[in-house]
C-alpha cells in the first residue's frame, strides 16, 4: 500500500497520537445499547504474498492455496482484489468455499470496484452497482460491510454526486465510505456536512491510519463500528506503539457502545504484515477481552 507513505528517517519526526474522538463520534456511541454484544474482525488486505510461504504458509504451499491457508490464520480480509475487475459469481463461490471448509466465522470485506468508484466516480454507476451487488450476493454468510474508497481527486465538489450515490443504495447494504481529498477534512463546515451525511443515511466512515496523511485519521465514528485501515511501517517501534494506543482507544469505544471492529493492517511492503496482525490481535484479545485466534507465525525450527 503507497498511501501515506513518508520515507523511513522522517517516521520518528511524525506525531502518531490519535486525535481526540469528535462530537459525532462521541453522540453515536453515547446513545448505542452497551448491552449489545461485541464482535472484532482482524485480517490482512490480500492472501496472495508468496513472502509469506514459511512465515505463515506452509514450505512449497502453491498459489492455488494460499487463501486455504490465510482462512486458517485470521477471521477475516480486506478483500481488494474486487477492486480492478467486477468480481464474478463463479470466482465468488470458490472464495466462499474456501473459507466454509475451515471455520464458519470468516468474514470477506469486498472493495467496491473502480469501475463505479473510479471511473464512473458514481455517475450514471447505477448498471454496474446493481451488478455487484447481485454479485457480492454469492458470499452468503461469510459477506461483511463492503467499502467505497473514493479517488483522491474525489473532492467537496463532489457532496451532492456522493450523497445521491449512497440514498440510491438499498438500505441494509452494509457500506463504509474512505476519502481522501484534503479538503474533506480541512475545512470544518465540510466536513461536518460528510460525516452527519453518513450518520443519517446509516453508513460508516473508514478511518485511515497512515504516516503521511494524518488528516485521514479523523476519529469521526457516525455509526457504532469501526472499520481501521491501519498502514505500518515495516515493523519500525512506532507500529507496535500505535497499535497499543489503537487498542485503549477502541476499549474506551466498547465501553461506550460500539458494536463491531473492522481492524486491517497493511505495510507499504507487505512481507512482515502477518508479524504485526499477531500482535494487534493479541493486544486487542488483552484488552478488549476479544478470544480471535492468533496466528500461527512459522518459526525457522518447524520450517
Amino acid at each position: 500500500m503507497d498511501f501515506g507513505y513518508v520515507k523511513p528517517e522522517l517516521i520518528k519526526e511524525i506525531d502518531f497520537t490519535l486525535p481526540p474522538d469528535t462530537d459525532l463520534t462521541s453522540r453515536v456511541l453515547k446513545s448505542t445499547n452497551t448491552q449489545v454484544s461485541f464482535d472484532a474482525y482482524v485480517g490482512c488486505a490480500k492472501w496472495g504474498r508468496k513472502e509469506w510461504i514459511g512465515l505463515i504458509y506452509p514450505e512449497k504451499t502453491k498459489e492455488a492455496h494460499f487463501l486455504d491457508e490465510y482462512v486458517k490464520q485470521f477471521n477475516s480480509i480486506e478483500l481488494n482484489a474486487v477492486f480492478y475487475n467486477m468480481p464474478k459469481k463463479e470466482q465468488i463461490k470458490i472464495w466462499r468455499e474456501k473459507a466454509e471448509n475451515v471455520r464458519n466465522d470468516f468474514r470477506f470485506f469486498p472493495k467496491i470496484t473502480r469501475g463505479i468508484s473510479h471511473l464512473k466516480r458514481l455517475k450514471n454507476a447505477d448498471e454496474l452497482t446493481s451488478q455487484y451487488l447481485e454479485n457480492i450476493t454469492e458470499f452468503g454468510i461469510t459477506l461483511g460491510p463492503c467499502f467505497l474508497q473514493l479517488s483522491d481527486n474525489f473532492g467537496p465538489k463532489n457532496f451532492d454526486v456522493l450523497k445521491s450515490y449512497l440514498e440510491a443504495l438499498p438500505d441494509d447494504f452494509k457500506l463504509f465510505v474512505e476519502v481522501r481529498h484534503p479538503e474533506w477534512f480541512s475545512d470544518k463546515s465540510v466536513r461536518s456536512d460528510l460525516f452527519n451525511m453518513l450518520h443519517e443515511l446509516n453508513k460508516g466512515a473508514v478511518i485511515t491510519d497512515a504516516a503521511g496523511r494524518r488528516d485521514c485519521v479523523h476519529m469521526e465514528v457516525p455509526m457504532p463500528q469501526a472499520f481501521i485501515r491501519y498502514v505500518g511501517n515495516g515493523l519500525h517501534p512506532t507500529d507496535y506503539s500505535r497499535i497499543d494506543e489503537w487498542a485503549e482507544r477502541i476499549l474506551s469505544w466498547k465501553e461506550r457502545g460500539l458494536q463491531s471492529l473492522y481492524f486491517f493492517l497493511h505495510q507499504h511492503d507487505e512481507k512482515d504484515t502477518p508479524v504485526l496482525a499477531s500482535y494487534a490481535i493479541e493486544k486487542f484479545n488483552r484488552l478488549l477481552g476479544t478470544s480471535i485466534e492468533l496466528p500461527k507465525i512459522i518459526t525457522k525450527t518447524e520450517s
